[in-house]
């Protein structure tokens, strides 16, 4: 059985496809797991790592590993703010070699995930991944070890139908990509360049159309320390920064009241969100505070530039600064501390969303959805980086950055299954 790009798969190389995907998904399914169970927080990616390059080598896949490199990185239009030690954060890149005339494809992925926040929220330990009436929990499972994990075996699936795919492939497996997106930045810095990209984020099955763009910073505020009995003395701090926060409030407001006006946003409440992640200051409850600090995410159109939404952002602080009588005698420093990352649109029309479209029907036997993403995705460094079309979309998550994350397992076995048609339909298949 073989297939040439550009041709519907026929039912007996889909049917074939689709049994190897049924056969391996225990496999898989343990594999999740046992990658769930491995903690990777940022900057302590590589134990989690070290599973995945296991899976590309027993694919046969020629591995590429390196260890991120801050300068190097800083260098590219697409990087993110750097405030963190990457020696232990390593990006891992499996390739399949092909010279059989068919379209390359990236499949990436991200490994990075973000603290568990209090252990007594959850049911279970967070690394602890159970499967409880029909889904899969643990910090990570949704977002996004399940996805990435069901690369391999979508790859695994097309070798056990006795298939291999027609067109060069590279299997990203990348750190960073919930506070900067500089591992997707170091796959373009390192020559990793396809067709196409599909990247298997936790989207409830659909294919993201477009998502927000998100800037990462800190504001920092020194006061007047006094003793609380004489605070007319001292300048508060903490104070200060609830006013700036604030007055950040009134930004964050503008940008969503123009939602209506940008495609692809149209009739979602409030979908452009500024989050204080983290505020403290002080260090005496008697004493007036001489400094805060607090960090912010801002969400803000796609279309609109990171450069002007940064301009934007500080102009704000600074006309707080100047006319608040609250932060009158304030030193303010603002730094970008992450994300600094235009929204991106995936355009409707191109051939890659028509080859998976049609292979979600034939695995689900639904047709595709689309959404709108309110988060940060590394589609954006493919597509405005590279010109590529770059496809999101994976298995059904809740509680995504909560407690009790969890995964649908249906939905992953779902997603696997039009993971392998896409591959085989946008690159081809020869006999092995």
């Amino acid at each position: 059985m073989s297939a040439a790009m550009d041709q519907p798969l026929d039912p007996e190389l889909r049917g074939a496809i689709l049994a190897a995907v049924d056969r391996g998904f225990a496999a898989q399914l343990a594999f999740t797991q046992r990658l769930v169970a491995t903690p990777s927080l940022r900057g302590a990616e590589n134990a989690a790592q070290d599973l995945m390059e296991e899976q590309f080598r027993e694919l046969g896949l020629e591995i590429d590993r390196w260890t991120l490199d801050a300068d190097e990185i800083s260098r590219h239009p697409a990087a993110g703010a750097i405030d963190v030690d990457y020696s232990r954060s390593d990006v891992v890149v499996g390739t399949h070699h092909a010279d059989d005339g068919g379209r390359s494809l990236i499949l990436n992925g991200h490994v990075d995930v973000v603290p568990t926040g209090l252990p007594e929220l959850w049911d279970r330990d967070p690394f602890d991944p159970a499967i409880v009436d029909g889904w899969l929990h643990g910090r990570g499972s949704g977002d996004m070890k399940a996805g990435l994990a069901a690369i391999p075996f979508a790859l695994r699936a097309l070798r056990d139908a006795g298939l291999r795919p027609a067109g060069r492939i590279h299997v990203q497996s990348v750190p960073e990509e919930e506070s900067t997106g500089n591992g997707t930045v170091s796959t373009l810095q390192h020559g990793y360049h396809a067709d196409a990209v599909l990247i298997p984020e936790p989207v409830g099955g659909d294919l993201v159309r477009a998502h927000l763009g998100v800037i990462w910073f800190k504001v920092r505020l020194t006061g007047r320390a006094a003793h609380a009995a004489e605070m007319s003395d001292g300048f508060n701090a903490l104070d200060g920064a609830y006013a700036l926060v604030g007055a950040l409030r009134g930004l964050e407001e503008f940008w969503n009241a123009r939602s209506s006006e940008v495609p692809h946003f149209e009739g979602i409440e409030h979908p452009f969100n500024f989050n204080v992640g983290t505020m403290h200051g002080g260090d005496w409850t008697s004493s007036v505070p001489d400094h805060a600090e607090f960090t912010l995410r801002a969400g803000f159109p796609p279309g609109h530039d990171v450069d002007s939404a940064w301009a934007e952002i500080r102009e704000c602080i600074d006309t707080a600064v100047a006319s608040l009588p609250v932060l009158r005698g304030a030193s303010v420093t603002v730094a970008k501390t992450g994300f600094y990352a235009d929204g991106y649109v995936l355009e409707p029309g191109s051939a890659a969303e028509a080859v998976l479209a049609d292979a979600f029907h034939s695995a689900v036997g639904r047709h595709l959805g689309t959404r709108t993403m309110l988060c940060y995705i590394d589609s954006r460094v493919h597509g405005l980086f590279d010109g590529t079309p770059a496809l999101v979309f994976g298995p059904e998550c809740r509680r995504m950055h909560g407690a009790d994350e969890c995964v649908s397992v249906a939905s992953l076995q779902e997603v696997t299954g039009a993971m392998a048609l896409f591959i085989a339909q946008w690159c081809g298949v020869k006999p092995l």
